[in-house]
């Protein structure tokens, strides 16, 4: 045996040691297949609960545009009634003014001070 033969085999031992420990680092860092379906698990639990989000999300918009629509048709109502109102009003003061204008005391009734007379 030469001496050069120890020499090498410790070489080799340290370079097997070195690489076991690198490779050993490596298992250690990187994920097991374990962890790769334990993650996958939790990204489909996380798909199926954003699916639920996404069909509450829609189902609250359409009641959004329900309670719209309603508010609109209320706006609508409200505004021909308002119309119709304000005809009648105006129907009401012409007669209003044709009553007393031939007798303009009867503005007292209505909370008035009537005109001078001859005015």
């Amino acid at each position: 045996m030469s001496q050069r033969q120890p020499e090498d085999n410790e070489n080799l031992l340290n370079f097997i040691a070195s690489t076991v420990e690198m490779i050993r680092d490596r298992l250690e860092s990187t994920a097991t297949k374990d962890d790769i379906a334990r993650l996958d698990s939790r990204m489909d639990a996380l798909e199926v609960k954003v699916d639920k989000l996404d069909v509450k999300v829609t189902a609250v918009q359409g009641e959004v545009e329900q309670v719209h629509l309603r508010v609109d048709a209320i706006e609508k109502a409200l505004s021909s009634r308002l119309d119709h109102f304000e005809a009648d009003m105006s129907r009401m003061r012409s007669v209003l003014y044709l009553l007393v204008k031939d007798r303009p005391d009867m503005l007292r009734l209505l909370g008035q001070v009537p005109p001078p007379a001859g005015g």
